[in-house]
């Protein structure tokens, strides 16, 4: 049985980085790229974020007894698309920030600036769509629950 309070703090501690990227992505590609404090902390909450989806990813797939995907990033990402967690076309996003994650973490010196200021722009309704669904998806586990 997933743990719902667990989950829902860490979609909260999520939410929390998107709101924080939602202001640096305020700034003008200039002022971004001028400043390599922005960078560095637009990669920082953009890192956060990618292990927070996981880390909620693999707690739904080890308590729902799916404990041999719970392992490998792209594995997370498709099972809670193959077991109805998350919408299909959500879970091929999520394999794609799957192997994002990985080039944050393994590659950080060939992500360039001006693909953070990218991602910056595009990629937090992403975000905002997963803790949607997965919030969704804890309602609907724990309506069974309750008596």
């Amino acid at each position: 049985m997933i743990d719902a309070r667990r989950v829902m703090e860490k979609l909260d501690m999520l939410g929390g980085y998107v709101a924080r990227m939602k202001v640096i992505r305020r700034l003008s590609r200039d002022e971004f790229l001028a400043d390599p404090d922005k960078p560095a902390a637009a990669e920082s909450y953009l890192w956060r974020s990618l292990e927070a989806v996981f880390d909620i990813g693999r707690h739904i797939l080890a308590k729902t007894g799916d404990v041999s995907l719970a392992g490998e990033y792209k594995s997370i990402a498709r099972g809670l698309g193959d077991r109805g967690v998350v919408s299909k076309s959500l879970s091929e996003i999520l394999v794609q920030m799957a192997g994002y994650r990985n080039r944050l973490v393994h590659l950080y010196h060939d992500v360039s600036n001006e693909e953070l200021y990218a991602i910056m722009e595009s990629g937090l309704p992403d975000l905002e769509r997963f803790i949607r669904e997965i919030a969704d998806f804890v309602q609907r586990s724990t309506d069974g629950q309750q008596h």
